[in-house]
């Protein structure tokens, strides 16, 4: 992604409606001129004139030569709205007032650049889908000073994406600690304080199995340990029971908050794809992200 220097990428200049109007009044002082020899006419409709020739100048200078470079687009969930950073920067001795950004669907901000200097903006734009968002096109556009005329640049893609994270499905009564049943536990998490004993599980380590309580036909028993009461667990595609991808994805993103939630650490497991378990906040982004960029037809 680089900055887009107006001028360069072609920029188009017309009347306003405003000038339009303005126009047209000086067309009939033209004629009251012409048909009454009035001088005093004459002067105004020609000083009007010319006020309308120097803002053509001025309203094309105030977008010419401005640099418009992409920012930053912080990832966000399905459903809810991206915003695209926009850099406006102004390398002459002139501040430039007056100059809007907007989308085709007409989103947009005014801003006032100061000589020398930058001013940042976000754009909006809905998140309808997991996956990568394009960023809009957009037109710098203005009518300073007088607003007569109207100066616009062509459509502007600056080549930005935002990650779409899938929309996490709704708060459950179950939590991180609860999965144990549908197998996604796979043991306590990296604690020595011994914490007690529970039914076998398909995924419990052998080390773990209580083999004195088997010996005293208590059944198949594990011993658990804790640390801190932090548990591991494991978000398992396979192990959920809905079919669709959209909807699995829907679960394992809930499942991941509620983990992160808890303190929890947690891992990924993905079709041809394995995260080890972790917790913070880099590690919740590498797994928000897997899911979202898994492959399949909801990818923005």
């Amino acid at each position: 992604m680089s900055a887009v220097v107006l001028g360069r990428h072609r920029l188009y200049i017309l009347p306003s409606r405003h000038g339009l109007v303005f126009g047209l009044a000086l067309t009939a002082l033209l004629l009251v001129a012409v048909n009454y020899h009035n001088g005093l006419v004459y002067l105004l409709t020609f000083t009007l004139a010319g006020l309308g020739l120097v803002s053509m100048l001025y309203t094309h200078r105030n977008l010419a030569r401005l640099a418009v470079l992409p920012g930053p687009c912080a990832p966000v969930f399905a459903g809810e709205e991206a915003r695209f950073g926009v850099c406006l920067a102004n390398d002459s001795a002139c501040a430039r007032s007056g100059v809007w950004v907007t989308t085709p669907e007409g989103a947009g901000v005014r801003v006032t650049i100061p000589a020398h200097g930058q001013v940042c903006v976000e754009i909006p734009l809905p998140a309808k889908r997991r996956g990568l968002l394009e960023g809009p096109p957009l037109v710098v556009s203005s009518d300073y000073p007088l607003g007569l005329l109207r100066s616009w640049s062509r459509a502007i893609r600056l080549g930005q994406r935002c990650l779409v994270y899938p929309r996490p499905a709704p708060a459950q009564p179950w939590s991180a600690r609860a999965l144990e049943p549908g197998g996604w536990r796979t043991g306590s998490g990296g604690g020595d304080d011994f914490v007690g004993l529970v039914p076998f599980r398909p995924g419990d380590s052998p080390h773990h199995i209580s083999w004195k309580a088997v010996a005293r036909g208590q059944g198949m028993l594990v011993k658990r340990f804790g640390g801190g009461g932090r548990e591991t667990v494991w978000l398992d595609w396979e192990a959920l029971a809905a079919h669709d991808p959209e909807t699995r994805l829907s679960l394992l993103t809930r499942m991941l908050l509620d983990a992160e939630a808890a303190g929890d650490r947690y891992g990924l497991k993905l079709p041809h794809r394995r995260i080890a378990p972790d917790r913070g906040e880099a590690h919740r982004h590498a797994c928000l992200q897997a899911l979202a960029l898994f492959p399949g037809p909801a990818g923005a």
